[in-house]
């Protein structure tokens, strides 16, 4: 079939197989120019299938040569349609780890499900004996309590009065006013169960029990706050009430990691494209701008980049500060006084007649259909392709 991009809101529904290869393979030829770096010897990724969560299986197996074993929720291919990129992805990820001698296994289900992670622990203790690092990197609408069986869905909402704000309908390129109400009591409680600490705490938990943490563990989970721009439908509103129960979490599960003097840690992180970020409002707009200043400005990085720094300078050095609640600051470019300032100028300024000499539209358009392995030099867009390449 010939595969081509298909939008339906924030969504693409078609991915290509060969251009979400040729995505994967970019990424570890980035991290693979740097050089290798002492860090994890055994990861595991929840989340792993794309934006961070790739970037952390990559820079893990590629970076510091660690066996790898991932976790995502991803739609096969059939006849007549194709895979969800990230089932590509991880197939792609896979083909090249053990084409280096890598250990690559990848469980395609439920991260919150017990039964996943008892299948995830039985594949550690068989192929891995123990493993160094977990990166907690989900981003999931739904979360089904598995202890109780309650259905929680988020609601990515401001909290308290309604929010009017400038947004960006990204396939139009119009700037408009919209009207954003305010989550309820129950939407906010729904939504820190799906997005807040307590699925990490359980991970911990299942495998602490299981024995099959090394000594000198560390864990991580990616968090965002991001400016003031943003507060009010980010660290403001229900996903910053769950962004809290993460901090909470890290804390609590660090209690826990003291017999095997292990570390659990936040980082908070820039902004990128990805599935999950082009679905909030308001942040399309703010990070098409965004990110036309910090090219301008030469601070700009994309996922892969920031995740190897991030793992270099972070996790495995001492080049990136923590705050005062031990979080580690990667996020700190996109914060700069500088940066900040002509985001600030810039916002205030932006319609849709403008959107194209203030902000990097045309780039973030090109970054969200590379997600989906489109726009890459060297593939013919105009060819039959499989779409069960990789089964």
């Amino acid at each position: 079939m010939i595969v081509k991009p298909r939008i339906r809101g924030f969504i693409c529904t078609t991915a290509h197989p060969t251009g979400c290869r040729a995505h994967v393979d970019a990424q570890i030829a980035s991290v693979q120019g740097r050089g290798s770096f002492p860090g994890t010897r055994g990861a595991l990724v929840l989340g792993c299938s794309g934006g961070f969560g790739l970037a952390s299986r990559i820079v893990a197996g590629f970076g510091c040569g660690a066996d790898t074993i991932g976790v995502s929720f991803e739609k096969p291919p059939g006849l007549k349609r194709t895979a969800t990129a990230g089932w590509y992805n991880n197939r792609a990820f896979e083909d090249a780890a053990k084409g280096q001698g890598r250990q690559a296994l990848t469980f395609d289900g439920d991260a919150f499900a017990d039964e996943t992670r008892e299948r995830v622990i039985a594949a550690i203790a068989k192929h891995m004996g123990q493993i160094d690092l977990l990166v907690y990197s989900l981003a999931a609408p739904v979360r089904t309590n598995p202890r109780t069986g309650e259905q929680f869905r988020s609601a990515i909402k401001p909290l308290g009065e309604p929010l009017a704000v400038k947004s960006l309908d990204v396939n139009k390129g119009e700037v408009r006013e919209i009207v954003l109400p305010p989550a309820d009591e129950d939407e906010t409680a729904a939504t820190v169960q799906v997005m807040g600490g307590e699925d990490w705490e359980w991970w911990i938990d299942a495998l602490l029990s299981a024995d099959v943490l090394a000594p000198g563990f560390k864990t991580v989970a990616y968090s965002y706050l991001g400016s003031d721009l943003t507060a009010r439908i980010y660290r403001e509103g229900t996903l910053g009430r769950a962004k809290a129960d993460v901090d909470r979490a890290a804390a609590a599960i660090q209690s826990r990691l003291g017999d095997i003097g292990g570390e659990a840690r936040v980082a908070v992180l820039k902004a990128i494209v990805s599935q999950a970020s082009t679905a909030i409002p308001v942040v399309p707009l703010y990070m098409s701008i965004l990110f036309r200043v910090m090219r301008e400005q030469g601070s700009h990085e994309t996922s892969i980049e920031h995740i190897d720094r991030l793992f270099r300078d972070g996790l495995y050095g001492d080049a990136i500060g923590g705050d005062k609640d031990g979080r580690l600051r990667a996020d700190a470019r996109e914060l700069a006084d500088s940066v900040q300032i002509e985001v600030r100028r810039r916002w205030d300024l932006v319609d849709s007649d403008n959107i194209g000499a203030l902000s990097d539209l045309d780039q973030f358009r090109d970054e969200f259909l590379a997600l989906f392995g489109f726009g890459f030099d060297g593939i013919d867009y105009d060819a039959d392709v499989d779409p069960m390449d990789g089964t």
